[in-house]
């Protein structure tokens, strides 16, 4: 008998439960149950595959497709002929003649650059990059600014910024050469002061003159995108810093600029991809002139490549320029973007 309740209590401290009572299941730690896949009625099992790589819309690449067969054809496949021509003894020959071009490896590479026509215009494109892009960030956002406190003909401005951008580089040359030539207007207007050798013709002036000649023009695009920013910015927020004692320049500094960071780096990212492709306005000024002091390295690539026959050589300043821009931008982009 004793032995027989001894076993009983023996078995309850071991964790059995009292007689009569069953153990209810802990659910405090249970993981929660896997939802069931859910299928469409009807769809089949590929098609979520094909969703996976199509997108939602597939309407959307068919859209797309003409714009990215142009690019493929126009950009893509002539970038990538141009670099194995960079790398290869090329020269253009007859039609149907075929010829071998062997691969010279950097041999392109290392003779374009040890050129002083080559290095001329790399430093050319630098003068013009340093006299540019600051100078379009600082009037662009000045300009754009003025625009958005402006309460009359605020609709005249922005037309009146933006022509210069939509007209012809040839129309605007044009009234550029009228004004700047050695019989120029702004000449007779200067007198006694006008340079001498003329704007055009001073190796020393005349790239600081082109470059102030594509910022006006390219001005208005950059002042709209400033603009855009600007009307986004809270009014509260310049009121809150007038009234906290700040003046209209310091709010500018500690509101205005913060806000409209992103549209710089965008402005200066444009502005270097565009400085690297300047072509026309050398070519329709001065062909490069004088001595190579407005040559730059698109126009160079035109000089040998189509005048000179030199393809090979043309490929490859096309590629130092292209892997030049590409390092610049990727730089300008860290320091702007950055926290």
């Amino acid at each position: 008998m004793t032995s027989l309740r001894d076993s009983r209590d023996e078995t309850r401290a071991a964790g059995d439960p009292p007689r009569g009572r069953r153990p209810r299941p802990s659910t405090r730690h249970a993981p929660p149950a896997a939802a069931p896949e859910r299928r469409i009625p009807g769809r089949r099992p590929g098609a979520a595959r094909l969703e996976r790589w199509l997108g939602n819309s597939p309407l959307g690449l068919v859209l797309t497709a003409p714009y990215t067969a142009y690019v493929l054809v126009v950009f893509i496949i002539p970038f990538g002929v141009g670099v194995w021509m960079a790398f290869h003894d090329y020269f253009f020959t007859a039609p149907g003649v075929s010829v071998p071009h062997p691969f010279v490896g950097f041999d392109n590479f290392t003779e374009v650059l040890g050129e002083e026509k080559t290095q001329r215009a790399f430093a050319n494109l630098g003068l013009f990059m340093a006299i540019n892009i600051p100078l379009t960030v600082v009037l662009a956002l000045v300009l754009a600014s003025a625009l958005n406190a402006a309460t009359h003909w605020r609709g005249f401005f922005r037309v009146a910024y933006y022509v210069p951008y939509v007209t012809a580089s040839v129309a605007t040359l044009a009234v550029w050469l009228f004004l700047f030539n050695g019989s120029g207007a702004v000449n007779k207007v200067l007198g006694p002061w006008a340079p001498d050798p003329s704007w055009l013709a001073n190796k020393h002036l005349v790239m600081p003159l082109i470059a102030v000649y594509v910022t006006w023009k390219q001005l208005g695009f950059y002042i709209l995108l400033y603009l855009a920013a600007l009307q986004n910015v809270p009014k509260e927020l310049h009121e809150a810093a007038l009234t906290d004692g700040a003046g209209r320049r310091q709010a500018f500094r500690a509101v205005t600029l913060p806000a409209v960071r992103p549209v710089t780096s965008l402005v200066i990212l444009l502005s270097i991809i565009t400085a690297g492709q300047i072509f026309t306005e050398p070519f329709l000024l001065t062909g490069g002139g004088p001595s190579g002091a407005s040559l730059t390295p698109a126009l160079l690539v035109y000089q040998r490549g189509i005048e000179q026959g030199e393809p090979d050589a043309a490929a490859a300043i096309g590629l130092i320029l292209v892997t030049g821009v590409l390092i610049i931008a990727t730089v300008a982009r860290r320091v702007m973007e950055r926290d």
